[in-house]
C-alpha cells in the first residue's frame, strides 16, 4: 500500500488451483452464486430506500396537512438522511464483522417499528421522531457494498458495485407510487405495504442469503479498524468527492418534488413522477459509471462528470422553460449516476478486502452528509427570497471546486488509481 493509502500492487489473477482451499471457494462463488447474492443485494436496498425515502414525496401533503413552513419541512425530510448517513459508519463496520446476510436481515427488520410508527402518528414531532429512525434504513447501503464486493473478482468490482447502486432506485418508486398509493388508499397504506416489504426482506436474507466463501470476519474491534479507514487517504479522497456527487442525488431525490412544484406549480404526483425520472436516469448510469471504471483511468470520468453537473446547475437556476429544466436536470441525474459508479469502483479495485466495509461507511456517510445540507439551505433560501437560483448556484460551485480537487488529487497519479 502506498503512503497515500492507495493500494498499488496489481491483483492476483492466476486461477487457484482445483481441490485447494482457494479453489473450492472459487468454486463455490461462481457466476450463479455471484449474481444470486448480487440480486439479492440489489432488491434489499431497493427496499429499504424505499423506506428511507417515504417521507419525501408525501412533503406537500404533510406541509398542507400540518402547516409547516419551507424551512420546518426541509428539515423533516433532511432527519432521515442524516440518520442514514451517520449510520453507514456503524454498519460498514458491523458488516465486516459479522457478515452482509445477518446485518442486513436485522436492519430490514428493525427499519419495520419507524415505517409503522409513522403510519399511525401524524404530528410534525412524529415526523420527526419516525425520521430519525427511519434513517438507519438508508444506512444499508453500507451493508451491500461489502456483502457484493467480496463475491467478485477485482476486475468485475466497478460493474456488479454499480449495479448494486441501482438499488438507488427505492428512492425513484418512493416518489412515483407513495404518493398515489396515499391518495388512492389512504394515508396509511404506502406504509403498510414498505412494512410487509420488509419483512420480506428479512426473511430472504435469512432464507437465501450468504456471504462469499471466501469471506472472512474482521477480528479487530471497532475503533481501531475506523481509524484505520480513515487514516487511507484515498478514503478521504473518495469521502469529498462522494459528498458531491452521491449529495446531489440525494438532495435532489429528497427535494426536486417540492422544488418542482413550487418553481413551476406543477401537482404533486407530476412533480413526484418527474422526480422519480431523475433518480432513475441517476440510478441507471451508475452501473455504466462503474463498467466504464473497470476500463479506463476513473477520475476522468468523475471530472467530466461535475463539469456537467456545475453546467446544469446555473442552467436551472435561471429558472427557464421546464423544457428546459428537465434537459439540464436529466443531464445532472446522468452525471451524478456516472460519478458515483466511478467513485466505489475505485473503493471495490484498491481498498483491502478486510476494509471494504469500514471504508464503505466512511465514504458513504460523506455521501448521506452531502445530501443532508442542500435541502435545509434550499428551504431557507427560498423562504428568504422566494426562489432557488441561489441554492442552485451554490450546488454549481460544489461542483466547480470537486472538479478541481478530483483532478489535482488523481490527476497527476493516474496509474496508482487507474482500473
Amino acid at each position: 500500500m502506498g503512503t497515500d493509502g492507495i493500494v498499488n500492487e496489481p491483483a492476483d489473477t492466476r486461477t487457484p488451483a482445483a481441490g485447494t482451499a482457494a479453489g473450492r471457494s472459487a468454486e463455490e462463488s461462481g457466476a450463479p452464486g455471484r449474481y444470486r447474492a448480487l440480486v439479492l443485494a440489489t432488491l434489499g436496498m431497493t427496499v429499504n430506500f424505499w423506506a428511507w425515502s417515504l417521507l419525501n414525496p408525501l412533503g406537500p401533503q404533510y406541509r398542507e396537512l400540518l402547516g409547516l413552513s419551507p424551512f420546518a419541512l426541509s428539515v423533516a425530510v433532511a432527519v432521515p438522511v442524516l440518520v442514514g448517513s451517520l449510520g453507514r459508519i456503524p454498519l460498514g463496520a458491523a458488516t465486516d464483522r459479522f457478515g452482509g446476510r445477518i446485518v442486513f436481515a436485522a436492519l430490514s427488520a428493525v427499519a419495520i417499528l419507524p415505517v409503522l410508527f409513522l403510519a399511525l402518528f401524524d404530528s410534525y414531532p412524529a415526523l420527526l421522531a419516525g425520521g430519525l429512525v427511519l434513517g438507519l434504513a438508508g444506512a444499508s447501503f453500507a451493508v451491500g457494498i461489502p456483502f457484493v464486493n467480496a463475491w467478485f473478482p477485482p476486475h468485475q468490482r466497478g460493474f456488479a458495485l454499480g449495479v448494486y447502486g441501482v438499488g438507488n432506485a427505492g428512492t425513484a418508486l418512493s416518489n412515483f407510487f407513495t404518493p398515489r398509493i396515499w391518495a388512492a388508499q389512504g394515508p396509511v397504506a404506502p406504509f403498510l405495504l414498505v412494512a410487509a416489504l420488509l419483512a420480506l426482506t428479512a426473511v430472504a436474507f435469512i432464507a437465501v442469503g450468504r456471504n462469499a466463501p471466501g469471506w472472512q470476519p474482521a477480528t479487530a474491534p471497532f475503533w481501531p479498524r475506523f481509524r484505520q479507514a480513515i487514516g487511507l487517504r484515498l478514503s478521504i479522497d473518495l469521502a469529498a468527492l462522494y459528498a458531491i456527487t452521491f449529495g446531489g442525488f440525494v438532495a435532489f431525490g429528497v427535494y426536486l418534488p417540492t422544488y418542482l412544484r413550487d418553481t413551476y406549480e406543477l401537482e404533486v404526483a407530476d412533480a413526484a413522477a418527474r422526480a422519480a425520472g431523475f433518480v432513475v436516469l441517476a440510478t441507471l448510469t451508475r452501473p455504466l459509471g462503474g463498467w466504464l471504471a473497470d476500463r479506463r483511468p476513473p477520475h476522468h470520468l468523475i471530472v467530466g462528470a461535475l463539469a456537467v453537473v456545475a453546467v446544469g446547475a446555473v442552467v436551472a437556476a435561471f429558472g427557464p422553460h421546464i423544457a428546459l429544466a428537465t434537459v439540464a436536470f436529466l443531464a445532472i441525474a446522468a452525471a451524478l449516476g456516472l460519478a458515483n459508479g466511478a467513485i466505489f469502483a475505485l473503493v471495490g479495485q484498491r481498498v483491502p478486502a478486510s476494509q471494504v466495509g469500514s471504508v464503505t461507511g466512511v465514504v458513504g456517510a460523506a455521501g448521506g452528509l452531502g445530501g443532508f445540507l442542500p435541502p435545509i439551505v434550499m428551504g431557507a433560501v427560498y423562504q428568504a427570497t422566494d426562489d432557488y437560483a441561489i441554492g442552485l448556484m451554490l450546488l454549481s460551485d460544489v461542483a466547480l471546486a470537486g472538479l478541481v480537487y478530483a483532478a489535482w488529487r488523481f490527476g497527476s497519479r493516474t496509474a496508482s488509481v487507474a482500473a
